[in-house]
């Protein structure tokens, strides 16, 4: 049990962080598209929203098939798709095309990119619920969700490198050959359930006090606080997604200078380096000091959150050593939360059967952030200036934190140790 334990927990951390490499380098190539291809913010922000829009979508659909259809056949099947769109967007990039025909292009394969990326979150933690006992998910949960801090840095680094060294189209095509390998050993080792590999399964643990902490939910029972959990999610995904999407240029556009373009892709990482420390966190606090209930975290890291958004709006651009520690913490305040709310609290909520469902949902939900921000970002940017889109990072962490509380005081008042 504890070989194949260590074999699923790391093909699937793989697999999450290989899906990142073929997402990534769009976000880190925009400032490229703009010099070399004439795009304007708003061109960036249709091909991206495009992506965005069909990622949530998917999410819903990937709820349906992780129902009809074992989670590890829709995995190897997105990663395949995913890695069949990021050669044909660099092979976009590569050619002698005007402006308009690639940005038709890039609309069409991110699109399809979506759908397939969108298979990776509930397709993996609907895995992991079977390999995992409820009491130590937060820890589990706070080391595998290392794999989209690692796999975004990652990813950050490699497209900004291949950038540098070989041009854009290399970008996406080193991405795609990164997630064939993984594909390679997922296709190997990646086993939906214990029982397949001739193991016994998890039975469902219970809490001292007789409460039961996960699977004995019935779904109709808690079903609305799913949707509850996925609207809340809704302005950590705008977060994450900001950062991951208009850091390198917010960066750029605050702090100019030679070679400013690269160096803002790679300081911009600081938001996931320092960020996956907060999933490991918010993961054991959970566990250790909150006895397995996610919520508590959740709110005081929220807390955090909004009282480091707010220094660096006020602050932050004053000097680039400033913002790039406020823009770290803000990462780390952010990610415990991000985690455990579309992770860990997912699996607990209710059966291990429903995980995917859960996940799905409340990725889904949340998706509708990372849509809305690529849009009213490129507006604020070009009406009202690149200090705007640091005030409205401090709305929406202010939102997370009254919304935090009202899901928190909302399961206490039914009894509902989450």
């Amino acid at each position: 049990m504890t070989v194949w334990r260590i074999r699923i927990f790391t093909v699937t951390w793989l697999s999450y962080a290989g899906f990142y490499f073929c997402r990534k380098a769009f976000g880190i190539v925009k400032p490229t598209l703009v010099d070399d291809f004439g795009f304007t913010n708003m061109n960036l922000a249709w091909c991206w929203g495009t992506y965005l829009t069909t990622y949530m979508l998917g999410q819903f659909l990937a709820s349906k098939l992780g129902q009809r259809m074992a989670c590890r056949r829709m995995l190897l099947g997105g990663m395949a798709l995913s890695i069949l769109m990021n050669i044909f967007i660099g092979a976009t990039t590569a050619g002698a095309l005007g402006k308009d025909v690639i940005f038709m292009w890039l609309v069409v394969f991110l699109g399809i990119n979506g759908f397939a990326q969108a298979t990776g979150w509930p397709g993996n933690v609907g895995i992991l619920t079977q390999w995992t006992r409820p009491t130590e998910r937060g820890r589990v949960m706070g080391w595998w969700g290392t794999c989209y801090m690692l796999g975004s840095m990652l990813a950050k680094h490699s497209a900004a490198f291949l950038l540098g060294w070989l041009g854009i189209a290399w970008s996406f095509w080193g991405a795609s050959l990164i997630l064939f390998g993984v594909w390679i050993l997922f296709y190997l080792w990646g086993k939906e359930t214990p029982e397949e590999v001739g193991l016994p399964p998890f039975i469902e643990e219970v809490a001292v006090d007789g409460k039961t902490r996960d699977s004995g939910r019935p779904w109709d029972q808690v079903v609305h606080i799913v949707f509850m959990m996925g609207l809340l999610y809704f302005c950590f995904k705008f977060t994450r997604y900001a950062a991951d999407s208009w850091g390198p240029t917010i960066l750029k556009d605050f702090f100019k200078g030679p070679d400013s373009t690269a160096r803002a892709g790679h300081w911009s990482t600081v938001f996931d380096w320092v960020g996956f420390l907060g999933v490991i966190a918010g993961g054991y606090a959970s566990d250790k000091l909150f006895q397995s209930r996610r919520l508590p975290v959740v709110f005081y890291m929220t807390a955090l959150m909004f009282v480091v958004a707010l220094v660096m709006a006020l602050y932050g651009t004053h000097s680039v050593w400033l913002f790039i520690t406020t823009f770290g913490l803000l990462g780390f305040a952010m990610m415990g939360p991000d985690s455990l709310l579309s992770g860990t609290a997912a699996m607990d909520i209710s059966t291990k059967e429903k995980a995917v469902v859960a996940s799905a949902i409340i990725n889904g939900l949340g998706s509708a952030g990372p849509i809305l921000q690529e849009f009213v970002i490129a507006y604020l940017k070009d009406t009202s200036g690149t200090g705007a889109v640091l005030v409205l990072l401090c709305g929406i962490a202010g939102l997370a934190f009254i919304g935090s509380a009202a899901l928190w005081a909302y399961t206490r008042r039914r009894g509902l140790e989450l």
